[in-house]
């Protein structure tokens, strides 16, 4: 089992950029694939991206293909989303997800959650 800790959420403008970070403690970090999803009121849970465990693999969503970068350090136990030219739309809560499947999906149910990060991009 591994406790996750999401960060760097905000107020942002419209074009600008965010980095969240999810630290995350407890069992071997390595051993989980991690993932962002995020969930704006009144709509449904959102696969944001994905990284497998060894950092070799990524998956975007498609509402932030092109936009985003997910990366993680396993030295210091840290999954990294970069958020760029983001807009009113990407407005959520932002949460960090641990699997020890080879790499979150849309269709997955991770078994580990953050709390959440509030992203706020004014227009």
């Amino acid at each position: 089992q591994v406790q996750l800790v999401e960060s760097g959420g905000g107020l942002v403008q419209a074009g600008g950029s965010l980095r969240l970070s999810c630290a995350a403690s407890g069992r071997t970090f390595s051993s989980y694939s991690m993932g962002w999803f995020r969930q704006a009121p009144g709509k449904e849970r959102e696969f944001v991206a994905a990284i497998s465990r060894s950092g070799g693999s990524t998956y975007y969503g498609d509402s932030v293909k092109g936009r985003s970068t997910i990366s993680r350090d396993n030295a210091k136990n840290t999954v990294y989303l970069l958020l760029n030219s983001l807009k009113p739309e990407d407005t959520a809560v932002y949460y960090c997800a641990a699997d020890p499947s080879y790499i979150v999906s849309a269709t997955t149910t991770p078994t580990e959650w953050g709390q959440g990060t509030q992203v706020t991009v004014s227009s």
